[in-house]
């Protein structure tokens, strides 16, 4: 993938993403999803701010959303030749925090139908935090991926041991 492909969302996350985050006083999603990608300049610009390298290009990931503080969720490029929707989602968090929070977009799916954000699965684990599962965002996942129904928590721990490097990736790109 080059920084000209589409930004427009793969249709799938598009669904997903059309359904309203209620944030609900901080006790639910703490997720702003984008109407597309951020483009490839808006995500270069992000990434150089976030990590203070001025030598970084944002071609390695497509941002789609952030949280409150300004971290962003995205897929990381990191399977080379295969299809957007078969690359990991990850979040940067404004504060440094990272995370794997799905090996795919069909995984993301249904961490999202559970009624968890990218940064409650990964960079937010409020153990008193209680899900509240998405009836419009499951029927999502049952329609674009009925066969990877899971737990939220068993998709993001899978996805960490997939990529137990990412953190340690992300960290070499800093110069904070």
């Amino acid at each position: 993938m080059t920084a000209a492909d589409d930004r427009r969302f793969p249709c799938p996350l598009a669904a997903a993403l059309a359904v309203p985050f209620d944030y609900g006083g901080g006790e639910g999603i703490d997720f702003e999803p984008f109407d597309a990608f951020l483009s490839a300049e808006d995500t270069t610009d992000w990434l150089r701010l976030w990590s203070g390298n001025d030598e970084l290009t944002g071609d390695g990931f497509r941002v789609f959303g952030q949280d409150g503080t300004g971290g962003c969720a995205a897929f990381w490029l990191a399977r080379p030749d295969r299809p957007l929707t078969d690359q990991p989602v990850v979040v940067l968090g404004s504060e440094g925090g990272t995370g794997v929070v799905a090996a795919d977009l069909a995984d993301f799916l249904w961490v999202l139908a559970a009624g968890t954000g990218p940064f409650e699965a990964t960079v937010d684990n409020d153990p008193d935090r209680t899900p509240r599962p998405s009836p419009e965002r499951t029927a999502v996942a049952e329609r674009f991926a009925p066969q990877r129904r899971r737990p939220a928590r068993a998709i993001t721990e899978q996805a960490g041991q997939e990529y137990p490097h990412f953190d340690d990736i992300v960290l070499e790109l800093c110069r904070c």
